[in-house]
């Protein structure tokens, strides 16, 4: 029998109120987002009250503003991340019933479209208020890997977004009917349980914990924020390299696993082939180093 570890006994729940014959329940991913967009906008705050970090010694705007950037991220997130679920996962059940489409509750979001609409909101903001459009997306980039983090680790207790089935010795045996099912006998375990990478750790170790790390030691230790655009290209590429990485252990969406295509490949080249996750990933890391050397080469020439 391969070693594997027991899912841990933790509710997806942190609590449940009943008032008045309705119920409400705080959730460990509601708090994730919470928690997160907390961290991130005081990590925001802090960039601001430094100006030696900022291009000619000048912050972009005034710290207290930034809850108004953060009423703006919040809209981006939600509307971002459920609309990219709908269009990028489901569109073909979304389109057949589209008044379920602002239907949140029932789960469902896209981290891919979530940055997109994180991105258009910033834009917005930034064009409204006279604020440079490149350093306002360094700093949000600065502080993102945080809410990766805390959602990933939310992923994991809800037992959501699990790996493939593996030997490997964490690999871990997530509760519920699909995550028991193992292809072949990779994976198995005594009394016919299916064990399986714990891909969400992964995501929040390499999206959040390191890329997260790196970021904001080079905002506050190396003064990336005084060339506008490689904080944000650099947040792109490392993302979108995460991504692509961990999608080789991660499971597909089920829309996409087939008896002909049982690992969910959403292009395929013979025996081969890349999911939706790594397809939505490959722009990111181009884009990102496309930032990364404009904004080196157009800082190059600004000083020569």
């Amino acid at each position: 029998m391969i070693a594997s570890l027991p899912f841990p006994e933790i509710s997806p729940e942190i609590f449940t109120l009943n008032l008045g014959g309705f119920s409400f329940a705080l959730r460990w991913y509601a708090l994730a987002y919470i928690v997160g967009i907390l961290i991130a906008w005081r990590l925001v705050v802090a960039a601001l009250r430094r100006p030696t970090l900022w291009p000619d010694n000048t912050p972009i705007m005034e710290p207290a503003r930034v809850e108004d950037l953060l009423t703006w991220s919040i809209l981006g997130v939600v509307l971002g991340g459920r609309l990219g679920y709908v269009f990028f996962y489901a569109s073909d059940y979304y389109f057949s019933h589209p008044s379920e489409i602002l239907f949140v509750w029932q789960g469902g979001m896209s981290f891919h479209g979530g940055f997109l609409g994180v991105v258009v909101a910033a834009w917005i903001y930034a064009t409204r208020n006279g604020i440079a459009r490149l350093s306002l997306g360094d700093v949000i980039a600065m502080s993102a890997p945080v809410g990766l983090l805390l959602g990933r680790l939310a992923n994991f207790i809800n037992a959501e977004l699990w790996g493939h089935p593996s030997d490997v010795p964490w690999a871990v045996i997530f509760p519920g009917t699909d995550a028991q099912y193992c292809l072949g006998p990779v994976g198995l375990v005594g009394d016919g349980l299916c064990a399986r990478h714990p891909s969400q750790l992964y995501e929040a170790g390499l999206e959040g914990l390191l890329l997260g790390g790196i970021l904001i030691y080079l905002v506050f230790k190396r003064d990336w924020l005084k060339i506008p655009g490689q904080t944000m290209g650099l947040f792109f590429a490392g993302y979108g390299t995460a991504r692509f990485f961990v999608e080789f252990f991660r499971q597909a969406d089920a829309i996409y696993i087939t008896p002909d295509n049982p690992l969910g490949y959403a292009l395929r080249f013979g025996d081969w082939g890349v999911s939706k996750g790594q397809l939505l990933s490959l722009p990111m890391i181009a884009v990102g180093l496309g930032f990364i050397f404009w904004a080196r080469h157009h800082a190059k020439k600004k000083y020569v």
